[in-house]
């Protein structure tokens, strides 16, 4: 699915560090009580209703640890082997659990948090309110960004569709994919959520694992002033390019 840098392309971490076991492990063990104990996610999926009505300020934390289905605590735990491994490995085990935490549970604040606010401004209707989520998608979210900021001119590989990219751009090209294929039960957001508390805790930090500087304004027009220049080198590459072969079939025709 993405290269692992230094010029070796290859297919995840060449090793899982201890943290990360633990945590894929973790979250195996919680599907499985909810499998066993289905009135379990009543307790522990995170609604916002609950949270700020009832009280029950500890989904914002536990709903990170379940899932909706198979499918779906697979996708984030290959994710979290994935990109979870590197990122351990630069950070460290108490960091990397650290940052995991506060994004999951800061994602789940934001969750519970923002459909007051738009059944507030009349924008999303009051039955909202009880609509449970579950995932670990904004602490994955999350992650993701620290991944794409700590390398972000490694290039990652998709399998299905077969697209290369550099990392930097990971994130929006999932947030467009999941909008646009992601249905309905997808909680957008959370990721977004998982990302916005993983900035401003990486910004509050002051870089990630190999120092390198987060999004500035600044950083922005230069990447796209490269961006503009790149276009234009290859439009006077194609031009020149296609001035040759004019001259070639002007010799040999």
């Amino acid at each position: 699915m993405h290269g692992r840098g230094y010029g070796t392309p290859g297919f995840g971490p060449a090793f899982t560090p201890p943290i990360i076991q633990q945590l894929l492990i973790a979250n195996v063990a919680v599907f499985m009580v909810q499998a066993l104990f289905p009135a379990f996610s009543d307790f522990a999926a995170l609604s916002p209703r609950e949270v700020w009505q009832r009280g029950w300020l500890w989904q914002p934390f536990t709903y990170m640890w379940m899932h909706g289905g198979l499918g779906h605590l697979l996708m984030n735990l290959f994710v979290l082997w994935m990109f979870g491994s590197q990122m351990a490995m630069a950070w460290g085990p108490r960091r990397f659990l650290r940052y995991y935490l506060v994004c999951g549970v800061g994602a789940g604040a934001i969750i519970a948090t923002v459909p007051y606010v738009l059944v507030g401004l009349g924008i999303a209707p009051a039955y909202t309110l009880a609509i449970p989520t579950v995932g670990a998608s904004g602490a994955i979210y999350g992650l993701l960004l620290a991944y794409s900021l700590t390398w972000p001119d490694r290039t990652i590989m998709l399998i299905f569709p077969p697209v290369a990219f550099r990392a930097i751009w990971l994130i929006p090209i999932l947030f467009f994919t999941t909008i646009l294929f992601g249905g309905g039960n997808v909680s957008h957001v959370g990721h977004l959520g998982g990302v916005l508390v993983g900035w401003l805790y990486l910004r509050h930090e002051g870089g990630g694992a190999a120092q390198q500087p987060l999004f500035t304004w600044e950083q922005l027009k230069y990447r796209w002033r490269r961006y503009r220049m790149r276009r234009r080198l290859r439009a006077v590459q194609y031009q020149e390019w296609e001035a040759k072969r004019r001259e070639h079939d002007r010799r040999y025709h």
